[in-house]
Protein backbone atom coordinates (compact mmCIF):
# COMPACT_ATOMS: atom_id res chain seq x y z
CA UNK A 1 0.00 0.00 0.00
CA UNK A 2 1.63 3.52 -0.76
CA UNK A 3 2.65 5.31 1.79
CA UNK A 4 -0.40 8.48 0.82
CA UNK A 5 -3.07 5.64 1.18
CA UNK A 6 -1.66 5.28 4.59
CA UNK A 7 -1.91 8.55 5.25
CA UNK A 8 -5.24 8.92 3.89
CA UNK A 9 -6.77 6.13 6.27
CA UNK A 10 -5.49 7.64 9.31
CA UNK A 11 -7.41 10.67 8.53
CA UNK A 12 -10.19 8.61 7.84
CA UNK A 13 -10.49 6.99 10.89
CA UNK A 14 -9.49 10.20 12.64
CA UNK A 15 -12.79 11.58 11.26
CA UNK A 16 -14.51 8.09 12.38
CA UNK A 17 -13.59 8.84 15.89
CA UNK A 18 -14.09 12.61 15.84
CA UNK A 19 -17.98 11.67 15.19
CA UNK A 20 -19.28 10.90 18.65
CA UNK A 21 -17.49 13.88 20.52
CA UNK A 22 -18.46 16.09 17.89
CA UNK A 23 -21.93 15.36 18.39
CA UNK A 24 -21.74 15.55 22.21
CA UNK A 25 -20.70 19.05 21.87
CA UNK A 26 -23.56 19.87 19.88
CA UNK A 27 -25.87 18.45 22.38
CA UNK A 28 -23.98 20.16 24.99
CA UNK A 29 -25.25 23.36 23.44
CA UNK A 30 -28.90 22.78 23.90
CA UNK A 31 -29.69 21.27 20.45
CA UNK A 32 -32.29 18.81 20.26
CA UNK A 33 -30.64 15.48 19.21
CA UNK A 34 -32.88 14.40 16.86
CA UNK A 35 -33.30 17.44 14.53
CA UNK A 36 -29.01 17.54 14.55
CA UNK A 37 -29.51 14.23 13.45
CA UNK A 38 -31.92 14.93 10.43
CA UNK A 39 -29.64 18.65 9.72
CA UNK A 40 -26.99 16.50 9.57
CA UNK A 41 -28.56 14.15 6.96
CA UNK A 42 -29.24 17.26 5.14
CA UNK A 43 -26.21 18.30 4.60
CA UNK A 44 -25.31 14.48 3.09
CA UNK A 45 -28.50 14.90 0.48
CA UNK A 46 -27.38 18.79 -0.72
CA UNK A 47 -23.59 18.06 -0.97
CA UNK A 48 -24.53 14.36 -3.02
CA UNK A 49 -27.32 15.75 -4.97
CA UNK A 50 -25.52 16.76 -7.90
CA UNK A 51 -23.97 13.52 -8.44
CA UNK A 52 -27.10 11.71 -7.83
CA UNK A 53 -29.06 14.04 -10.73
CA UNK A 54 -32.30 12.63 -9.58
CA UNK A 55 -31.77 9.48 -12.05
CA UNK A 56 -34.10 6.65 -10.36
CA UNK A 57 -32.61 3.21 -10.38
CA UNK A 58 -33.98 -0.13 -11.57
CA UNK A 59 -37.64 -1.30 -10.04
CA UNK A 60 -35.47 -4.33 -8.56
CA UNK A 61 -33.10 -2.16 -6.38
CA UNK A 62 -36.12 -0.42 -4.89
CA UNK A 63 -36.61 -2.36 -1.85
CA UNK A 64 -32.61 -2.68 -0.91
CA UNK A 65 -32.08 0.48 -1.56
CA UNK A 66 -35.34 1.89 0.69
CA UNK A 67 -34.20 -0.83 3.12
CA UNK A 68 -30.74 0.68 3.21
CA UNK A 69 -31.53 4.18 3.52
CA UNK A 70 -34.01 3.15 6.33
CA UNK A 71 -31.69 1.52 8.59
CA UNK A 72 -28.43 3.30 7.75
CA UNK A 73 -30.06 7.34 7.51
CA UNK A 74 -33.27 6.92 9.83
CA UNK A 75 -32.90 4.06 12.69
CA UNK A 76 -28.56 3.99 13.05
CA UNK A 77 -28.64 7.52 13.09
CA UNK A 78 -31.75 7.44 15.42
CA UNK A 79 -30.85 5.22 18.64
CA UNK A 80 -26.48 6.79 17.82
CA UNK A 81 -27.86 10.35 18.92
CA UNK A 82 -29.97 9.19 21.49
CA UNK A 83 -27.30 7.00 23.12
CA UNK A 84 -24.70 10.04 23.13
CA UNK A 85 -27.25 12.62 24.36
CA UNK A 86 -28.08 10.29 27.25
CA UNK A 87 -24.30 8.98 27.74
CA UNK A 88 -21.96 10.71 30.31
CA UNK A 89 -19.46 9.18 29.42
CA UNK A 90 -18.15 8.58 25.61
CA UNK A 91 -16.04 6.23 25.26
CA UNK A 92 -17.89 2.98 25.87
CA UNK A 93 -20.09 4.26 23.13
CA UNK A 94 -17.62 4.39 20.86
CA UNK A 95 -16.02 0.74 22.19
CA UNK A 96 -19.87 -0.36 21.76
CA UNK A 97 -20.37 0.64 18.18
CA UNK A 98 -17.76 -1.58 17.31
CA UNK A 99 -20.25 -4.24 17.23
CA UNK A 100 -21.84 -3.34 13.44
CA UNK A 101 -18.67 -5.13 12.49
CA UNK A 102 -19.15 -9.13 14.31
CA UNK A 103 -23.35 -8.09 13.71
CA UNK A 104 -22.60 -7.59 9.79
CA UNK A 105 -21.10 -10.98 9.92
CA UNK A 106 -23.60 -12.69 11.70
CA UNK A 107 -26.19 -11.62 9.31
CA UNK A 108 -24.12 -11.79 6.12
CA UNK A 109 -23.90 -15.78 6.93
CA UNK A 110 -27.91 -15.81 7.54
CA UNK A 111 -28.90 -14.00 4.64
CA UNK A 112 -26.31 -13.88 2.13
CA UNK A 113 -24.83 -17.29 3.23
CA UNK A 114 -21.80 -16.23 3.80
CA UNK A 115 -19.14 -19.02 4.90
CA UNK A 116 -18.32 -18.01 8.64
CA UNK A 117 -15.05 -19.85 9.74
CA UNK A 118 -14.95 -21.52 13.40
CA UNK A 119 -12.24 -18.88 14.08
CA UNK A 120 -14.39 -16.09 12.91
CA UNK A 121 -16.98 -17.12 14.99
CA UNK A 122 -15.00 -17.81 18.25
CA UNK A 123 -13.71 -13.41 17.58
CA UNK A 124 -17.24 -12.29 17.19
CA UNK A 125 -17.68 -13.96 21.02
CA UNK A 126 -14.94 -12.45 22.26
CA UNK A 127 -16.34 -9.02 21.06
CA UNK A 128 -19.40 -9.38 22.42
CA UNK A 129 -17.96 -10.81 25.45
CA UNK A 130 -15.89 -7.25 25.69
CA UNK A 131 -18.73 -5.12 25.35
CA UNK A 132 -20.71 -7.62 28.16
CA UNK A 133 -17.42 -6.55 30.36
CA UNK A 134 -17.90 -2.57 29.83
CA UNK A 135 -21.17 -3.00 31.84
CA UNK A 136 -19.43 -4.54 34.67
CA UNK A 137 -17.22 -1.39 35.48
CA UNK A 138 -18.92 0.20 38.18
CA UNK A 139 -18.36 3.82 36.63
CA UNK A 140 -20.53 3.56 33.71
CA UNK A 141 -23.40 1.49 35.67
CA UNK A 142 -25.39 4.15 34.58
CA UNK A 143 -24.78 4.24 30.63
CA UNK A 144 -25.74 0.90 30.61
CA UNK A 145 -28.85 2.50 28.88
CA UNK A 146 -26.93 3.91 26.41
CA UNK A 147 -24.81 0.71 25.48
CA UNK A 148 -27.99 -1.10 24.80
CA UNK A 149 -29.22 1.65 22.80
CA UNK A 150 -25.74 1.50 20.64
CA UNK A 151 -25.86 -1.78 20.17
CA UNK A 152 -28.72 -1.44 18.70
CA UNK A 153 -27.99 1.50 16.46
CA UNK A 154 -24.48 -1.25 15.49
CA UNK A 155 -27.32 -3.73 14.38
CA UNK A 156 -29.15 -1.57 12.05
CA UNK A 157 -25.86 -0.16 10.79
CA UNK A 158 -24.85 -3.66 9.76
CA UNK A 159 -27.96 -4.40 8.31
CA UNK A 160 -27.27 -1.79 6.20
CA UNK A 161 -24.01 -3.09 4.97
CA UNK A 162 -26.11 -6.25 4.39
CA UNK A 163 -28.40 -4.46 2.27
CA UNK A 164 -25.77 -2.82 0.52
CA UNK A 165 -24.64 -5.84 -0.89
CA UNK A 166 -27.61 -5.84 -3.29
CA UNK A 167 -26.71 -2.21 -4.52
CA UNK A 168 -23.18 -2.97 -6.16
CA UNK A 169 -24.43 -2.24 -9.34
CA UNK A 170 -25.67 1.65 -8.28
CA UNK A 171 -23.24 4.42 -7.56
CA UNK A 172 -22.48 5.16 -4.49
CA UNK A 173 -22.94 8.83 -4.19
CA UNK A 174 -26.41 7.54 -5.63
CA UNK A 175 -27.39 5.49 -2.33
CA UNK A 176 -26.03 7.44 -0.50
CA UNK A 177 -27.61 10.96 -1.83
CA UNK A 178 -31.02 8.81 -1.43
CA UNK A 179 -30.38 7.68 2.36
CA UNK A 180 -29.60 11.09 2.39
CA UNK A 181 -32.82 12.29 1.98
CA UNK A 182 -34.68 9.80 3.41
CA UNK A 183 -32.91 9.94 6.88
CA UNK A 184 -33.55 13.85 6.57
CA UNK A 185 -36.84 13.59 6.31
CA UNK A 186 -37.60 10.40 8.59
CA UNK A 187 -35.66 12.47 11.71
CA UNK A 188 -36.92 15.79 10.62
CA UNK A 189 -41.09 14.35 11.28
CA UNK A 190 -39.89 12.83 14.18
CA UNK A 191 -38.02 15.68 15.74
CA UNK A 192 -41.09 17.74 15.31
CA UNK A 193 -43.27 15.22 17.10
CA UNK A 194 -41.16 14.77 19.96
CA UNK A 195 -38.90 17.62 20.03
CA UNK A 196 -41.50 20.54 19.29
CA UNK A 197 -40.90 23.57 16.99
CA UNK A 198 -38.48 22.84 14.58
CA UNK A 199 -38.39 26.41 13.49
CA UNK A 200 -37.90 27.75 16.51
CA UNK A 201 -35.12 24.98 17.44
CA UNK A 202 -33.02 25.43 14.18
CA UNK A 203 -33.24 29.53 14.25
CA UNK A 204 -31.53 29.11 17.85
CA UNK A 205 -28.79 26.87 16.91
CA UNK A 206 -25.49 28.91 17.20
CA UNK A 207 -22.85 28.95 14.65
CA UNK A 208 -20.50 26.97 16.27
CA UNK A 209 -22.95 24.25 16.16
CA UNK A 210 -23.67 24.64 12.64
CA UNK A 211 -20.31 24.17 11.94
CA UNK A 212 -20.00 21.32 13.89
CA UNK A 213 -23.11 19.93 11.90
CA UNK A 214 -20.93 20.47 8.38
CA UNK A 215 -18.55 18.54 9.70
CA UNK A 216 -20.44 15.66 11.04
CA UNK A 217 -22.61 15.85 7.76
CA UNK A 218 -19.81 17.09 4.86
CA UNK A 219 -16.15 15.88 6.51
CA UNK A 220 -17.56 12.43 8.21
CA UNK A 221 -20.39 10.47 6.31
CA UNK A 222 -19.67 12.36 3.05
CA UNK A 223 -15.78 12.60 3.13
CA UNK A 224 -14.71 9.76 5.40
CA UNK A 225 -16.94 7.06 3.91
CA UNK A 226 -16.39 7.66 -0.05
CA UNK A 227 -12.74 7.85 0.64
CA UNK A 228 -12.83 4.54 2.41
CA UNK A 229 -14.73 3.34 -0.71
CA UNK A 230 -11.81 4.50 -2.95
CA UNK A 231 -9.47 2.26 -0.76
CA UNK A 232 -11.68 -0.33 -1.09
CA UNK A 233 -11.77 -0.14 -5.41
CA UNK A 234 -7.66 0.58 -4.72
CA UNK A 235 -7.15 -2.74 -2.22
CA UNK A 236 -8.64 -5.91 -0.71
CA UNK A 237 -11.00 -4.89 1.77
CA UNK A 238 -9.09 -7.34 3.69
CA UNK A 239 -6.34 -5.00 4.09
CA UNK A 240 -8.27 -1.55 4.15
CA UNK A 241 -10.93 -2.68 6.72
CA UNK A 242 -8.49 -3.96 9.69
CA UNK A 243 -7.63 -0.44 10.16
CA UNK A 244 -11.53 0.48 10.83
CA UNK A 245 -10.19 -0.76 14.47
CA UNK A 246 -8.13 2.63 14.45
CA UNK A 247 -11.48 4.29 14.78
CA UNK A 248 -12.10 4.01 18.46
CA UNK A 249 -8.49 4.47 19.92
CA UNK A 250 -8.81 7.97 17.89
CA UNK A 251 -12.59 8.16 19.29
CA UNK A 252 -11.20 7.84 22.87
CA UNK A 253 -8.33 10.08 22.92
CA UNK A 254 -10.03 12.74 20.80
CA UNK A 255 -12.81 12.53 24.04
CA UNK A 256 -9.76 12.74 26.61
CA UNK A 257 -8.97 15.97 24.82
CA UNK A 258 -12.03 17.56 24.86
CA UNK A 259 -14.03 16.04 27.42
CA UNK A 260 -11.41 14.98 29.74
CA UNK A 261 -12.64 11.74 30.16
CA UNK A 262 -10.36 9.42 31.11
CA UNK A 263 -10.82 5.59 30.58
CA UNK A 264 -11.44 3.23 33.27
CA UNK A 265 -9.27 -0.15 33.45
CA UNK A 266 -12.22 -2.41 33.12
CA UNK A 267 -13.22 -0.05 29.71
CA UNK A 268 -9.83 -0.27 28.57
CA UNK A 269 -9.35 -3.82 29.08
CA UNK A 270 -13.13 -4.14 27.33
CA UNK A 271 -11.87 -2.16 24.69
CA UNK A 272 -8.31 -3.70 23.87
CA UNK A 273 -10.86 -6.95 23.54
CA UNK A 274 -13.40 -5.48 21.24
CA UNK A 275 -11.32 -3.44 19.17
CA UNK A 276 -8.72 -6.34 18.84
CA UNK A 277 -11.53 -9.25 18.39
CA UNK A 278 -13.02 -7.24 15.55
CA UNK A 279 -9.68 -6.46 13.96
CA UNK A 280 -8.94 -10.45 13.76
CA UNK A 281 -12.02 -10.79 12.49
CA UNK A 282 -11.59 -8.74 9.49
CA UNK A 283 -8.45 -10.28 9.16
CA UNK A 284 -9.65 -13.65 8.66
CA UNK A 285 -11.27 -12.51 5.33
Amino acid sequence: MLLRHYLLIIIITILFGSAYPVQKIIFNENVPPILMGSLRMLVVFVFLVPFWKFKIPNKKYWLPLFCFSLSMGFIAQLFMIISINKSAIISPIIIGSQLAIPFAILLSSLFLKETVSIKKWLFIFISFFGVILLGFDPLIRNEIYSLILISIMAFFYASAQVFSRYLKDIKVTLTNAIMGLIGFLSLFITSYIYEGDVVYNIRNISGQSWLLILHAGLFVSIGAHMSMFYLYRMYPVKKVFPFYALFPVFGIFISFLIFYEIPSFITIIGGLIVITATYLVNKED
